[in-house]
């Protein structure tokens, strides 16, 4: 099964059962040691995009939201040993042709982590898509904040819900993470792993 490191604010390192290592949005906390062979970055503001912050693999592949938006259209990506699709991610701070967030199927687990957004259209169709671990932005002040994002929680139907992106400047809040009552809320703190 992959594993899924938290490094704190909105930044996260899986690692596949094959070796694959795949960073999302490189900015904060520890855990950059292991070469990447992927990158994936959500928006280019600042604390989501230090794409030099670790190692990088030979070959090692870079996406950005100018990689997966592409006439106005999200796209899916098929690599060897995974599949991540593009989705819609906006609200008033970030542009809809600017953001995305990504849903990653690793190891046969599916992993939305929807970057910095609020309410998204595309969230309702994602109850269909039994999402194992949904990663919300949840600071209420660039996105939604707890309470908008549980009834985004509700409409998207993850078995698990991992409260990210809590505090500008912050690596984590924990009576922000508190703050999003959901039933199946897990909580996970900076350098703390998960295997999925």
């Amino acid at each position: 099964m992959a594993k899924m490191l938290y490094q704190g604010h909105g930044s996260v390192r899986f690692k596949m059962n094959d070796g694959t290592v795949i960073y999302l949005d490189p900015y904060a906390g520890e855990g950059y040691d292991l070469p990447a062979d992927y990158i994936f970055v959500t928006h280019e503001h600042h604390d989501h995009n230090e794409v030099d912050k670790m190692p990088h693999a030979p070959n090692c592949r870079v996406v950005t939201e100018k990689d997966a938006i592409r006439g106005g259209q999200h796209l899916t990506f098929n690599f060897t040993t995974f599949q991540v699709r593009a989705v819609e991610a906006y609200n008033s701070h970030h542009k809809k042709t600017e953001c995305v967030g990504y849903i990653f199927l690793l190891d046969g687990k599916k992993v939305y982590c929807a970057g910095d957004t609020s309410t998204t259209a595309q969230m309702a169709d994602m109850a269909k898509m039994n999402i194992d671990y949904a990663l919300l932005p949840i600071d209420g002040v660039y996105n939604m904040g707890p309470a908008e994002a549980a009834k985004c929680a509700a409409m998207i139907g993850a078995a698990h819900v991992i409260p990210v992106h809590m505090a500008p400047g912050q690596l984590f809040d924990q009576q922000k993470a508190e703050q999003l009552d959901v039933p199946n809320r897990l909580i996970l703190h900076p350098g703390e792993e998960i295997e999925l």
